[in-house]
């Protein structure tokens, strides 16, 4: 159905791409592994029509296909559904369905005809939404089917999935995976682009593996293990274990009593040690996905209390907030957390000059004074000092967190601080986030990873339904007992 040979890409003399071949075949779940900066999204994006290639050719369905563009794509069958869902979240889902091919007789639109496609569209592949559901209300989980619908109904018979199951919970993420066998079942090639290795694992047929810009394994799911999924993709064995850290101080560098917010967060307390790491572990869209909101000060909460290194701090003040040496690092790096047309450089240091009221710089003194936290956090580039939108999700992320984390932080909020980054991405922020700890920073962790929280936390409160329903020292409660109570949400 797709086969690539020898494709080659690079920007600004960098090697993106070094000769990458990809075959697909109907009926095919083709999982696209590799590193973020491995080459993944420039393939894709190749493939889609987003990017020309530099040198190698494209054939679809046994015919070659050159000067590709995202019409001329369409054209073909190739359709992308990306990380960032691109819906009219003012439009209902039958809209949304339908946009851009919206039956009209004349100048008038025929609406029940909208809907009576929409519904067509999402039933043959087994979606049970209700057409006239405002987008915006969705789920996450809802929104990514919608999406996959509109393709499929448009004449995808390529569908490139990035990242589909991101900060989705178990079930929510089960419901993606199903729909996706769906797809395979009636014959639609689909590329899956996850960073879970389990879940690769358990849905793929085949996977390509990409290193560096080149391939360096394609194979059936079926002859690789995780183990040696791992070695593929980063060329070493990766382990992320518990750290030896010092104990925690007696002294609190965050307590929180009495939160609550409408319905989502109902009477939440917590108390962290400077020292100490505290995880709060929910379903996806529970009490801990209000937390940014209702600590760094952007929203104001019905009730409750603050106190950042034992003084009070108002709610609903974003200055307050910072002022109080707390940090809140979002879990939506790219609508809060940077800046994506600015340089590299220029988010690293852009807290950090907030703070010291730094409002001119010279372009070679930035670079000077950004080279220590590039070096120490990891950052890599293919060139130069890019804009810090064209980086990989897991170099954005280590932006993200070093613009923060060095400003000498009294208590820090970290908001799913590993989502969508790659196995070795993920254990550099878990030693960033563990050397945090025993600076004497009071962390508190939100995230929905039970394997996350066992390896970074101390203690873990569990949240269901906006309430807490347990909490436990990390050494006194397995990974499975954890999860169990996370989904069981029965208070103990």
């Amino acid at each position: 159905m797709l086969r690539v040979r020898g494709v080659t890409k690079s920007f600004g003399g960098a090697a993106a791409l070094k000769g990458v071949d990809l075959d697909l075949r109907p009926g095919e779940i083709h999982a696209l592994m590799g590193m973020n900066g491995a080459g993944k999204s420039t393939l894709v994006q190749i493939v889609s029509g987003v990017h020309q290639a530099d040198g190698g050719t494209i054939e679809v369905g046994g015919r070659p296909q050159h000067g590709m563009t995202v019409r001329k794509a369409r054209r073909l069958g190739i359709s992308c559904v990306p990380q960032r869902r691109e819906l009219a979240m003012g439009l209902t889902v039958a809209e949304n369905v339908m946009l851009g091919d919206l039956p009209a007789k004349g100048r008038i639109v025929r609406w029940r005809t909208v809907r009576d496609g929409a519904r067509e569209a999402l039933t043959a592949l087994g979606i049970d939404i209700d057409v006239d559901r405002v987008a915006g209300s969705l789920t996450v989980a809802e929104q990514t089917m919608v999406e996959v619908a509109r393709e499929v109904r448009r004449g995808g018979r390529i569908l490139i999935l990035d990242e589909p199951t991101a900060c989705l919970g178990a079930e929510a993420a089960d419901q993606i995976r199903a729909l996706v066998r769906t797809l395979r079942d009636e014959g639609v090639a689909v590329v899956y682009i996850s960073h879970y290795i389990d879940e690769v694992m358990a849905v793929a047929d085949r996977l390509t593996v990409l290193r560096d810009g080149a391939v360096v394994r394609t194979a059936p799911a079926r002859e690789l293990d995780p183990a040696g999924l791992v070695r593929a993709m980063v060329g070493r064995d990766v382990v992320s274990r518990r750290a030896d850290r010092p104990a925690p101080e007696d002294e609190h560098g965050l307590a929180v009593q009495g939160l609550n917010d409408g319905r989502a967060v109902r009477d939440f307390s917590v108390e962290v040690r400077k020292g100490e790491i505290v995880a709060v572990l929910g379903p996806a869209g529970d009490a801990q996905s209000r937390l940014f909101d209702l600590l760094s000060g952007r929203r104001r909460p019905d009730s409750g209390t603050l106190r950042v290194d034992g003084r009070p701090v108002p709610f609903g003040r974003v200055r307050a907030s910072l002022t109080s040496g707390l940090r809140c690092v979002t879990g939506d790096r790219r609508a809060l957390g940077l800046v994506p047309a600015l340089s590299v450089d220029e988010n690293l240091m852009l807290a950090g000059d907030r703070f010291a009221r730094r409002r001119l710089h010279r372009v070679a003194e930035l670079a000077r004074r950004a080279a220590p936290l590039r070096e120490s956090y990891g950052v890599v580039t293919l060139a130069g000092n890019p804009p810090v939108g064209s980086l990989s999700g897991g170099n954005q992320q280590k932006v993200l967190l070093a613009k923060w984390l060095q400003t000498e932080p009294v208590a820090c909020f970290l908001e799913d601080p590993t989502n969508g980054v790659d196995i070795a991405a993920m254990a550099d922020i878990h030693a960033l986030v563990d050397e945090l700890a025993s600076r004497g920073v009071a962390v508190l962790l939100a995230s929905s990873s039970a394997e996350e929280v066992m390896r970074l936390a101390d203690r873990v409160v569990v949240v269901s339904a906006g309430r807490t329903v347990a909490e436990h020292a990390v050494t006194d409660i397995t990974r499975d007992e954890l999860v169990a109570t996370a989904l069981g949400g029965q208070p103990q």
